[in-house]
């Protein structure tokens, strides 16, 4: 990697303000997934090392939660400075260990700068409410307090914007967190490490703990210092970490895998429509729960919106995130590809017909064609939670009805987009859609000023906007007595 600051790329863990070098015991290698070589080493981490994060970061709290918003405001302030200023070199990394096309990890980087410098406003609007009591000498207060000791972890999909996006509210609330980043990606979180340190964080607030979940992740679930856990992944692990913190009644966070549809009606404008679909399904390669993977489109324009989403799609150009005109970059690892090639092997099997794609990519081993299937059944896996992949499936439907009956079936309910010029029936399908985040007219909708997460099984919890940083904050009822 060729970076204007090497420093930036850190292959040791933090624990409570030192580095732990990856050449002082075990070491896990990680390796860029577009060509396979290795991109460098991060310790091992101990559960005891995980112990000694928490016991640095209840240390750190005692003092962190005693700054004004307006001190720790300066610290987050600087901090997204930081990143702005070295985003080139943060999106070189990023691009390196997750293989997301340059241009995007750029966008990424940038909203993550965004989110850090939104997190330091709110730190200074932490309010709480005066209410009027029940009886004339008492007088009531409700004030908001941080959490306490907090534990973060990550997926590869956003190794940067995710991060971000969850501990600047934590730090903004007053809490200290030991971040566990996913292991396939740990470099971009250690690279924000290094801001933060150089940003005046006090040591303790932040750890980053490398090495493998089995060990990792049951040290900050089953410890009863962590007050509050955030977790990203998918849903059957959210239910097990949900569960594993019942032991410690923990706070919990939980941002799950979805199922998002994507609708289009057949009074929409379809270049509109089409430029959506293309966003909202092959940006990232397809690799995040909110990328639209179900394609309902109704009778009249079916045949013309898959003409016109084929076209573009078979423009795509795939190859190593490094190269600036890539657009569609590698999947995370070789099990990734082997699993959407049997989810679309499977739907052909069932009576989808592929249009576009549908077989590995002659870039390399972790690479898949964008691909297209039509004549898809709403049953078939491949419209399943999180297929993770740059596949869409078309489905056909008539009326209204029909189309929130298939966007609503499911487990899942994180996001859902629709395409119309009918504003009345704007305001009636995006009030029964069952999501938390919902596009009208548009596919990128995701940003810091508003909050997201998603509803039934896609978790609990939101992310962002002046929301996210409630969830790390507990009310508490004062009453005076006797006044006057």
């Amino acid at each position: 990697m060729q970076l204007k600051c090497p420093n930036l790329f850190e292959q040791s863990a933090y624990v409570g303000g030192s580095w732990i070098e990856a050449t002082s015991q075990p070491h896990v290698t990680i390796t860029n997934p577009a060509n396979g070589e290795a991109v460098g080493h991060v310790p091992r981490l101990t559960a005891a090392q995980a112990g000694e994060a928490i016991a640095h970061a209840a240390s750190a709290f005692a003092e962190w939660r005693e700054w004004s918003g307006r001190e720790r405001a300066c610290v987050l302030r600087e901090w997204a400075q930081l990143v702005k200023v070295h985003r080139d070199d943060l999106a070189i990394i990023l691009s390196s260990e997750q293989g997301k096309p340059i241009h995007e990890a750029r966008a990424e980087i940038a909203q993550a700068g965004n989110y850090i410098e939104w997190f330091s406003e709110e730190a200074r609007r932490i309010y709480g409410d005066n209410m009027p009591a029940a009886r004339r000498s008492q007088r009531i207060h409700v004030i908001r307090q941080p959490v306490g000791v907090c534990a973060a972890i990550t997926s590869w999909m956003f190794p940067s914007s995710m991060v971000a996006r969850k501990i600047g509210a934590a730090l903004a609330a007053g809490c200290t967190v030991v971040l566990k980043p996913a292991s396939q990606a740990p470099f971009s979180a250690l690279a924000l490490c290094v801001l933060a340190e150089n940003a005046g964080m006090p040591r303790g607030v932040l750890s980053v703990l490398t090495g493998d979940d089995d060990t990792l992740i049951p040290a900050l679930l089953d410890s009863p210092v962590v007050r509050k856990v955030s977790f990203t992944g998918s849903i059957d692990a959210g239910k097990q970490l949900m569960a594993r913190c019942a032991g410690t009644v923990k706070k919990v966070s939980l941002e799950l895998g979805a199922s998002s549809p994507f609708i289009v009606f057949d009074d929409a404008d379809l270049d509109i429509a089409v430029t959506g679909a293309l966003a909202a399904r092959f940006r990232h390669t397809g690799q995040a729960a909110m990328c639209a993977n179900r394609f309902l489109i109704q009778d009249r324009v079916h045949d013309e919106f898959v003409r016109r989403l084929v076209d573009k799609v078979k423009a795509l150009k795939t190859g190593d995130g490094m190269r600036d005109d890539s657009q569609v970059g590698p999947l995370i690892d070789h099990a990734a590809v082997e699993r959407i090639e049997a989810l679309v092997a499977q739907a052909v099997a069932g009576g989808a017909r592929v249009v576009a794609g549908g077989q590995r990519h002659a870039a390399g081993p972790n690479f898949y064609q964008p691909t297209v299937l039509t004549e898809v059944d709403p049953g078939m896996d491949i419209c399943g939670d999180e297929i993770l992949g740059p596949v869409a499936s078309v489905i056909r439907f008539k009326e209204e009805a029909e189309a929130l009956t298939l966007a609503n079936q499911g487990r899942s309910g994180l996001a859902a987009y629709f395409y119309t010029s009918d504003l009345n029936r704007s305001f009636r399908v995006l009030e029964a859609l069952e999501c938390g985040v919902v596009g009208v007219n548009e596919s990128l909708v995701f940003n810091e000023v508003a909050p997201f997460g998603g509803v039934k099984e896609s978790g609990l919890g939101r992310e962002g906007s002046h929301y996210g940083v409630e969830e790390y904050l507990d009310t508490k009822y004062v009453c005076f007595g006797n006044v006057g």
